[in-house]
């Protein structure tokens, strides 16, 4: 019964969610993607609360700023944003996009999830994408928790070459990242690269690369949460499959 329950809510939720929000360009239209923004993407929590952070010189993560943050972040010095959370046509990337082209920042795109294993090519896009970024830049999901600490976890670890348990540091409850909910597939996905590297040295990078599985990262997170045997599934170094899953955006 509580099931059926939470599933409606959720299933409302969603749908009244996807009804509006997503136009800017009249009077009306952009008060309903304000009322969107601030309802439905909680940007009134964002406002006293940043999650703003240094990841490296000239790097730093926060969560979803609106326009006054971006104009903030502007007279910092900070001269482009990276996107995690992707472009979806509605209220958080409408005004982002607004603010950043008025404000003269670059707006990047690199998408990923929080409550799911990003595939392959999207994490080798995401590393791309932060490695040719004009500096300074900001990095930011919806909440700066776990799709940013995941991508400052790779810039330390990949780009710096800053030793993994330091790098992982981005990852933390002080973030209000907890690694016991959905959300620890992203420590998941690490755990999984630092056992694959203690059978045979390989360098992260390289794994996400060539032998990274986002089907993989899935089914044994959902074991180990389970608190069922799980290693078994790892493939023997060499022997990896394809790592193209599929899934739905979250």
């Amino acid at each position: 019964m509580l099931k059926r329950v939470t599933d409606w809510f959720e299933t409302t939720e969603r749908r009244l969610r996807r009804s509006f929000g997503d136009d800017i360009s009249t009077p009306r239209g952009r008060r309903q993607a304000w009322w969107h923004f601030q309802l439905f993407d909680h940007a009134f929590l964002r406002v006293p609360w940043t999650n703003f952070d240094t990841v490296a010189k000239d790097v730093y993560r926060s969560n979803h700023p609106g326009p006054r943050r971006l104009a903030r972040y502007r007279e910092m010095g900070i001269r482009a944003v990276l996107n995690l959370r992707g472009n979806d046509g509605y209220s958080p990337w409408l005004f982002e996009a607004e603010a950043c082209e008025a404000l003269g920042l670059e707006l990047h795109v690199a998408k990923i999830y929080a409550r799911k294993a990003a595939r392959r090519h999207e994490i080798v896009r995401l590393i791309d994408q932060m490695r040719a970024m004009p500096k300074p830049f900001v990095m930011h999901c919806k909440s700066g928790a776990d799709r940013a600490g995941f991508a400052a976890v790779l810039y330390k670890a990949i780009i710096e070459g800053v030793p993994l348990a330091q790098a992982r540091r981005h990852l933390a409850v002080r973030y209000i990242h907890f690694d016991w909910t959905d959300t620890g597939i992203v420590d998941h996905i690490i755990d999984l690269y630092e056992l694959r590297n203690a059978r045979a040295p390989i360098s992260m990078e390289q794994w996400f690369r060539t032998e990274y599985d986002d089907r993989i990262a899935t089914e044994t997170f959902r074991l180990k949460r389970a608190r069922k045997p799980w290693k078994a599934l790892l493939p023997l170094p060499g022997t990896e499959r394809g790592g193209e899953g599929a899934g739905d955006d979250i």
